[in-house]
């Protein structure tokens, strides 16, 4: 992925759940609104302490599977937070900051200036 095709990185930083006081920041990470969770090297989570919970597979373009294990963490991104399960990235592999995520800090993809902003009120439950 490049810049160049509407890609961008931003700045965020991350806590565990229990500790949010005590944040890690995590500069110039992918914005990918394609990848379903954020990908975390796992060396950034473990010195969180945070606890490996679950396993996932991944399919990759190439049609191979990926097993990796992910975690329940407190993300700050664009002024907003929010507590997500995100992936245990090996070492080489991408950071980046995926779809629930962006959902749950409640921000949207300013295309023009590369940016993330406020998406606004979130839908509520519709009338029966």
């Amino acid at each position: 992925m490049s810049d160049d095709m509407g890609t961008f990185r931003t700045d965020i930083e991350l806590a565990h759940p229990a500790s949010p006081e005590r944040r890690t920041p995590l500069p110039s990470v992918l914005v990918d609104t394609r990848a379903e969770l954020s990908w975390i090297p796992a060396t950034t989570l473990d010195a969180l302490g945070i606890d490996r919970k679950k396993t996932w597979h991944f399919r990759q373009a190439d049609g191979t599977v990926l097993r990796r294990a992910t975690g329940y963490v407190v993300i700050y991104a664009a002024g907003t937070e929010t507590t997500d399960e995100v992936v245990f990235g090996e070492p080489g592999g991408l950071v980046l900051l995926g779809a629930r995520s962006l959902e749950g800090l409640n921000v949207r993809v300013e295309p023009v200036s590369k940016r993330l902003v406020d998406a606004g009120p979130a839908s509520a439950a519709a009338a029966v």
